[in-house]
């Protein structure tokens, strides 16, 4: 059904509300479905965020609001959205909550380690040391979020979404087949994805071929990763992203399709590891300042060995995505 639109506006097309993607679906369709979908994820847990009875609300609001924005950034070619459901404003409303979110993960961490690990009592002081510093920071970072939730920000954003929702307004091709259209999307995203810098750290050429670097000791290890922190945080990004909108299309393709999205998550998780110990580190310089290693010398040993240990994991999966057999087009000789 067609409503008649403004001078300055496309025309407005109400679409079916499909509750699960399929083959049949225009893009119009496929968007209206993804963005409904992870609008509603998103704002759903206000309330339980607000209550701060526990800390997985924050997390979930943060990941309906990571996946709308990559709803948004994958449909960006049919979608007239108003500024105030655009991406930038998005951001905005991730970020503070993400604030609060990465000082739970730290608090989970440090529990889990004193958990783990038995340190001598002197380190234990200093672990719950860290954790009460934690506590009174979140506190503090946790009393912008009712402000933000009664913020313009927030509210012209939910009241953006809900009027597009209502009225969805998209470029003509938005009338395409989803089926069709897929390889479009996807295809150009996975081939920069292969092409990243992240998969040549730390590797040498054998008899012609590039792969990873053979045994490496930690202290070489810890070079390695300082000196290229920023390319294999940046490599996990872009494998976020797309694993992100592979994974809206899973329903419409075969098991191995998701077998691939599904080994895109491992990498990132992996990567992960790395980046959640270089927040640590800072957070320990920030506390105890550059010499934290000789205040707390059993976690100090207990990162650099699950440095040692996610290093070995992450070669392999390396060593595949460099195998030229892999890269290999299909039909070449």
């Amino acid at each position: 059904m067609k409503k008649t639109a403004s001078p300055q506006s496309l025309p407005a097309v109400h679409f079916s509300k499909p509750a699960v993607l399929n083959v049949s679906l225009s893009c119009g369709e496929a968007a209206y479905g993804a963005i409904r979908q992870h609008f509603h994820k998103s704002i759903k847990h206000q309330t339980e965020v607000l209550a701060d009875q526990d800390a997985e609300p924050v997390h979930q609001m943060r990941v309906g609001l990571r996946r709308l924005r990559t709803a948004i950034d994958l449909f960006d070619f049919i979608l007239v959205l108003p500024q105030a459901a655009r991406r930038s404003h998005i951001t905005k409303i991730a970020k503070q909550l993400g604030k609060v979110r990465d000082l739970d993960v730290l608090q989970l961490w440090f529990t889990q380690y004193l958990a783990l690990i038995t340190p001598a009592p002197s380190e234990v002081d200093r672990v719950n040391q860290l954790l009460k510093s934690l506590q009174k920071q979140r506190q503090k970072q946790f009393k912008q979020i009712p402000k933000l939730f009664k913020s313009s920000l927030y509210l012209q954003f939910v009241q953006a979404y809900q009027n597009w929702l209502e009225q969805p307004i998209e470029k003509p091709c938005a009338q395409l087949p989803i089926l069709a259209v897929v390889p479009d999307l996807l295809l150009p995203l996975i081939s920069q994805l292969l092409l990243h810098p992240g998969w040549l750290v730390a590797i040498e050429r054998l008899e012609g071929q590039l792969a990873p670097l053979g045994v490496l000791s930690p202290d070489s290890l810890e070079q390695h990763l300082q000196a290229e922190k920023i390319a294999l945080h940046d490599l996990r990004k872009q494998i976020k992203a797309v694993r992100y909108q592979m994974e809206f299309f899973i329903p419409i393709y075969s098991k191995s399709y998701q077998a691939q999205a599904q080994e895109f998550q491992t990498i990132q998780d992996l990567l992960g590891l790395f980046q959640d110990q270089a927040v640590l580190s800072e957070f320990l310089r920030d506390e105890f300042g550059l010499h934290w290693p000789e205040k707390l010398p059993s976690l100090n040993q207990f990162l650099r060995e699950e440095r040692f240990r996610n290093w070995h994991q992450w070669q392999e999966l390396q060593r595949h995505y460099l195998d030229p057999q892999f890269r290999k087009p299909y039909g070449c000789k």
